[in-house]
């Protein structure tokens, strides 16, 4: 078997119904336990964004959220919707608000997770977090102590090499590719400017990353909802008619797709998960990056992103798509399929971006394939950096075991210049292998990591209850992890300790 197949073969497996249908599960599962926590705390997450709590140490509650929609903004709110309908048919758009809704409250718990067990990098000062510290940390103390080591160990080692070689290159191959079809841009020049770009960011450390992904993505998915919205004024006589179709499609009611009831599930899970990341592990490590006095409170903040991703940006896509009439759907889950609908979409144009872009051509003739390549690259762009910093977050892991800070200096350093060089060269050459490995890598995570915040949920439970109670008695909350009978959060347990110290009281 040539290395090619047994990668297929392995990204197969990795990747299988079994893995969209158990975030699903999971989603189910978790809205129950919170008692709709994604429903019933959207006060408290609008609350926590405007938050300003940040320090030397942490970001705001509202970068590290943009960090995080950063990874997961990116081109699959583009092409991924597009492909949904495509194959799912426009009732797919429905399931993936379905599983955005259930993929909240699992964001809520692995993100309240994460900052329950944080600590501090010694060399930078910044806050650690995510999968890794978690999985080791929640039962250090039990005889699992060890086996859940090796555990988060595997996480780590899968989440650094995906995210720190093989997926940032196919980004930047993505980007060039989308200005050269724009306007000529020559690849090399894409590359250059790409790679002198990322290493002045990536330099700065996660401040700089914060502080340029808040600029930027807001930016990006506001004009970008925008442009949705002007089709959507354009097109107001059509508004009852696209919703009306999603649902009547979503349920196998709508004549022309009956018989795709399966297909819209499928393809509406699977984008919808792949596109808001709930359970996927990415996540929780931008989460733990916040300076906050609760956990709960940046878990709401999370819970919101994967709102801001299927709801707000996918959504768009989906409505510039469907209300200009520029899409196909077709038969068998696949372009070799017969078409089914084909709309007023020309022949040749190939599922994917150029839904969109035709979309908008309808709208402004030639606006399409210039408005989309800048979307493009700037999606990408920062789900580059957002790679980056997860790739630092798990090396910062094991860094922890490292004595000397030359050395820990040196793999950072190391590592920097490898993420710009996989991007420098993705750009020029589209990496053989590279999707499938990192695809094998990030799959690989999300089935440890959901794995691991059902065994580990009860930590976030009990901040989720603690946080209601001292809400209730009309309290900022602010955690304390020994009155809860949480184990192994010795940030917390630090903190508490040193805000009741007499040197701090007398200061005060």
């Amino acid at each position: 078997m040539s290395f090619a197949a047994l990668l297929e073969t392995l990204n197969s497996v990795i990747w299988s119904p079994a893995l969209v249908f158990l975030c699903l599960a999971v989603g189910v599962y978790f809205t129950l336990t919170t008692l709709f926590l994604q429903v019933r705390c959207l006060p408290d997450m609008m609350r926590q964004i405007v938050s300003n709590e940040k320090s030397g140490s942490g970001v705001s509650s509202f970068e590290s959220l943009m960090i995080s929609l950063a990874g997961r903004v990116g081109v699959g709110n583009i092409a991924g919707v597009a492909t949904a309908i495509a194959f799912g048919g426009p009732g797919a758009v429905f399931w993936m608000w379905a599983v955005a809704l259930l993929g909240s409250a699992t964001s809520f718990i692995e993100c309240t997770l994460a900052q329950i067990y944080k600590e501090k990098d010694r060399d930078t000062g910044e806050y650690r977090g995510g999968p890794a510290y978690y999985i080791e940390k929640a039962y250090k103390h039990t005889r699992a102590g060890k086996f859940m080591l090796v555990y988060a160990v595997v996480f780590a080692v899968a989440m650094m090499l995906a995210t720190s070689y093989f997926l940032p290159g196919i980004q930047a191959n993505g980007v060039a590719a989308a200005m050269h079809n724009a306007w000529g841009t020559d690849v090399r020049i894409s590359a250059v400017v790409l790679g002198i770009l990322l290493a002045v960011i990536i330099m700065g450390g996660v401040r700089r990353i914060a502080n340029f992904a808040s600029l930027v993505v807001p930016l990006m998915a506001v004009v970008y909802i925008l442009a949705s919205i002007v089709i959507m004024f354009v097109n107001f006589d059509r508004i009852d008619d696209v919703f009306s179709l999603i649902f009547r499609s979503a349920f196998d009611q709508e004549a022309m797709f009956s018989g795709m009831l399966g297909a819209a599930i499928m393809w509406g899970v699977k984008r919808g998960i792949y596109s808001n990341e709930a359970g996927q592990g990415t996540g929780p490590q931008s989460a733990a990056a916040a300076e906050v006095s609760h956990p709960a409170k940046q878990g709401f903040v999370q819970a919101f992103a994967v709102y801001v991703d299927t709801l707000f940006v996918c959504s768009a896509t989906a409505f510039i798509i469907i209300s200009t009439d520029m899409y196909k759907v077709f038969e068998n889950q696949s372009e070799d399929g017969a078409v089914r609908y084909a709309g007023k979409l020309a022949d040749g144009v190939p599922v994917g971006p150029g839904f969109v872009q035709e979309g908008l051509n309808s709208f402004t003739s030639g606006i399409g394939t210039s408005f989309v390549a800048v979307a493009i690259g700037l999606f990408a762009f920062t789900t580059v950096l957002a790679y980056y910093y997860m790739a630092e977050t798990n090396l910062a892991y094991f860094n922890r075991w490292i004595h000397s800070r030359r050395l820990r200096l040196a793999f950072v350093w190391g590592l920097r210049v490898l993420v710009v060089v996989s991007v420098v060269v993705g750009a020029m050459t589209t990496p053989g292998n590279a999707w499938a490995l990192g695809d094998i890598g990030v799959g690989a995570t999300a089935w440890l990591n959901i794995i691991a915040i059902v065994v580990l949920q009860i930590p976030a439970h009990k901040a989720l209850w603690d946080y209601h109670r001292q809400k209730k008695a009309g309290l900022d909350p602010v955690f304390d992890p020994e009155k809860l009978g949480i184990k192994n959060a010795d940030f917390w347990v630090q903190e508490r300790k040193t805000s009741q110290s007499p040197a701090v009281t007398a200061e005060a």
